[in-house]
C-alpha cells in the first residue's frame, strides 16, 4: 500500500492556529445557510415540540454531517427532541443544557456561532456545535436552535498542513532539569561502539530506504521508518547496531530525489550529533533524530530540553553552539 501524497500545489497555512481557523471559516461558511432556514422554520412552529421536531427533521436533510439537531429555548431548555439519523430521540426533551461549552460563548450578532471543539458527554469524542438564533418576525429572540457535528464526519476542506521547519526549542521536566548537576554521563553500549552504530545508520539512510531514524544513546537502540512501509518502526538493539550484516535486512533503495537532505550530509549530521552525545559529563545528548524529507533534526538533552531545528542550521551551528550550554534546556 503507498501512502497518501499529500496535494501541495497551492500553500498551506503557515502556523498550526491558521490551519485550525482556515478550517473553522471553511466549516462555518458550510453551516450558516442551512441553519439560519432552520431557524426559520423552528421560527413558524415555535414552541410547538411536534412543530420544533418536523422542522427540525427537514433542516437535517440539507446538513449531512450532523449527528444532532436541536431547539432551546433562551435559558438553554431543550423544547424538542433530538433529531438524528435515525429518528427522534426523546429523552432529552426537556434537558437544560446551560452549562454546555457552546452555551458559554458569546453568539455574534449576526446569530451565528461555531464553537470551540470540546469533549463530548456521552461518546466522549471531539466535537462541536453550531448555534444560530432563533427570532420570531419583530425580531424577539426565541431561543437557538444547536447543531451537533462528530469532528470524525466533518469534511477536510482545506490543504494539509505542513509542519514548521524554523527552530524551535521545548523546555522539559522541571524535576529533570534542576536535578542536571547532581549526574554524570555514563558510557551506554551504544557510546562504547559508536563508530560501528553510525555507520550501520548511515548507510541504512543513504542506501536501504530508511528516511527517518532517532538514535537513542542512554539506552543504546534506535528506531527507524523505511519508505516501503512508513506506516510501523522498527525497533533496532545494540546487537542489530553493532553487525553490519543488519543492513542486508534492508533492500537496497536509490536515495529519494524528493529528500530535503543532501545523501551526502548524512554522515556530517551523525557525527555531529555524535560530538553532542560526548561535549560534556553533565550536559550532554540523550537522543538524536533526522527525517530526510522534511530535514528536521530532533535533539534531546540530558537536562531533558528538546530541539527542533533545518538539518542546514543545525550543521551551520555546529558544536560550539550548543557547547556553551546556554540553549540546551
Amino acid at each position: 500500500m503507498q501512502p497518501i501524497v499529500p496535494d501541495r500545489s497551492t500553500p498551506s497555512p503557515t502556523t498550526l492556529a491558521e490551519s485550525v481557523a482556515h478550517q473553522r471559516d471553511a466549516l462555518a461558511n458550510m453551516l450558516r445557510e442551512p441553519l439560519a432556514l432552520a431557524a426559520q422554520a423552528c421560527s413558524r412552529a415555535w414552541p410547538s415540540r411536534a412543530g420544533l421536531n418536523a422542522a427540525l427533521s427537514h433542516a437535517l436533510t440539507t446538513l449531512p454531517a450532523c449527528k444532532y439537531l436541536y431547539a432551546l429555548d433562551t435559558h438553554a431548555i431543550q423544547l424538542s427532541d433530538n433529531i438524528s439519523r435515525t429518528g427522534l430521540i426523546e429523552t432529552d426533551f426537556g434537558r437544560d443544557r446551560s452549562d454546555r461549552p457552546y452555551m458559554n460563548e458569546a453568539v455574534p450578532n449576526q446569530g451565528f456561532l461555531l464553537s470551540q471543539a470540546y469533549i463530548s458527554l456521552r461518546m466522549k469524542r471531539p466535537s462541536l456545535t453550531a448555534i444560530q438564533i432563533v427570532r420570531n418576525d419583530g425580531g424577539e429572540v426565541l431561543g437557538f436552535v444547536g447543531a451537533d457535528f462528530d469532528l470524525r464526519d466533518l469534511p477536510i476542506t482545506g490543504q494539509l498542513y505542513d509542519e514548521p521547519t524554523n527552530w524551535r526549542q521545548i523546555k522539559g521536566d522541571p524535576a529533570i532539569r534542576g536535578a542536571v548537576f547532581h549526574q554524570t554521563r555514563s558510557d551506554s553500549q551504544m557510546d562504547l561502539n559508536i563508530d560501528t552504530v553510525l555507520g550501520v545508520m548511515e548507510e541504512l539512510m543513504t542506501d536501504r530506504g530508511v528516511f527517518h531514524g532517532k538514535l537513542h544513546f542512554s539506552s543504546s537502540r534506535a528506531t527507524i521508518w523505511l519508505v516501503d512501509d512508513p506506516y510501523y518502526y522498527r525497533l533496532l538493539d545494540i546487537d542489530a547496531l553493532t553487525d553490519p550484516d543488519t543492513c542486508l535486512t534492508y533492500p537496497r533503495r536509490p536515495y529519494p530525489s524528493t529528500a530535503a537532505v543532501p545523501r551526502d550530509k548524512i554522515r556530517p549530521v551523525l557525527d555531529t550529533l555524535r560530538a553532542l552525545r560526548f561535549m560534556d559529563e553533565t550536559f550532554y545528548l540523550r537522543g538524536g533524530s533526522l527525517n530526510i524529507f522534511n530535514g528536521m533534526i530532533g535533539l534531546t538533552f540530558s537536562c531533558d530540553g528538546s530541539h527542533y531545528l533545518p538539518w542546514d542550521e543545525f550543521l551551520i551551528k555546529g558544536y560550539d553552539f550548543w557547547a556553551s550550554g546556554k540553549t540546551l534546556g
